[in-house]
């Protein structure tokens, strides 16, 4: 046994002060979850919203005196009687390799019309199937996501070829490497994280399409579009957030080719009608091919529609 674990559970006006008393104590990591099944939805600029239930957890070295069994129980009563716990317990957890053991909870994953998602530390199941070689490194796309599902899906289903296709918040790149695999000739990549566009790449490299897909932080994207004149595309897939997809309804409009297709995912239901507004004076809703889910919406360019 390495490490101990304390868990307390305690309102959200507590939890600062749980917090800095674990820190206090000697708390190696601390990790916040909700208590409860409670929704956060977007946080505005600058907030960071609680649940109203939080489970802390501190990690504590179980080879130090103060990372004991004992010295633990004593501090978890201590914090919760300051910090009005409602519930604490320990736990333990034995040590392992750390920086392999996450690979472990991936698998391949069979998407539709014989595409594949298959981690790179794995043997593909199906060599004559589409194979997406993956690995996420600390960008978001393993594939495993419901959003990200549905559009390797749709992607699946259309007819790529020659095309040049748009992922915005690429994350690990996963649907951009599909759709050059699915025939696209181009992709451009864009995030707002410097670790996507790292790990974009190099998910490229393993599947040989580096030389078709360039990815870009957004302004590096918009100086590149200027000097080299690359827009209208015929795709965008935008599997991002509602609010942000919102505020780009505009500038997508000027990306995008009359009767090109823009998907937008990551919305829940009680958005999708928001964010069609933001939409429909450039796009027209494509209700052939919805998601029925009700997560992602596709668009399809109306011809002379569009007003700049």
């Amino acid at each position: 046994m390495a490490w101990q674990q304390l868990h307390l559970q305690c309102e959200k006006a507590n939890v600062d002060l749980a917090e800095s008393l674990l820190l206090e104590a000697g708390a190696l990591s601390i990790g916040l979850e909700d208590a409860g099944d409670q929704p956060l939805f977007e946080p505005l600029p600058g907030e960071s919203p609680l649940w109203d239930e939080v489970v802390l957890t501190g990690l504590f070295d179980a080879a130090t005196e103060i990372g004991s069994r004992q010295a633990v129980e004593r501090l978890g009563n201590e914090i919760a009687a300051q910090a009005h716990a409602s519930r604490i317990w320990l736990s333990a957890v034995e040590d392992k390799d750390w920086e392999r053991e996450w690979m472990s909870h991936y698998h391949p994953i069979e998407c539709a019309n014989n595409l594949w998602v298959v981690p790179d530390w794995i043997t593909p199941p199906n060599p004559d199937a589409t194979n997406i070689i993956m690995d996420p490194g600390l960008a978001f796309g393993t594939g495993y996501h419901a959003t990200t599902r549905l559009c390797l899906d749709w992607l699946s289903e259309q007819d790529l070829n020659d095309k040049v296709v748009i992922d915005y918040g690429c994350g690990s790149g996963i649907l951009g490497v599909a759709a050059l695999l699915l025939g696209a000739r181009q992709v451009y990549a864009v995030d707002i994280d410097p670790q996507a566009v790292l790990a974009t790449n190099q998910n490229a490299t393993r599947n040989s399409v580096e030389s078709q897909l360039q990815a870009f932080l957004p302004e590096d994207f918009t100086t590149f579009c200027a000097q080299h004149n690359i827009v209208p595309v015929d795709v965008i897939v935008a599997n991002i957030l509602a609010k942000p997809l919102i505020g780009l309804a505009p500038y997508f409009a000027t990306l995008i080719a009359p009767q090109g297709r823009i998907v937008l995912a990551g919305l829940i239901e009680s958005q999708t009608e928001q964010v069609s507004d933001a939409y429909q004076p450039y796009f027209a809703l494509d209700p052939k091919h919805a998601f029925t889910a009700q997560e992602d919406q596709h668009w399809q360019r109306l011809s002379g529609t569009f007003t700049g």
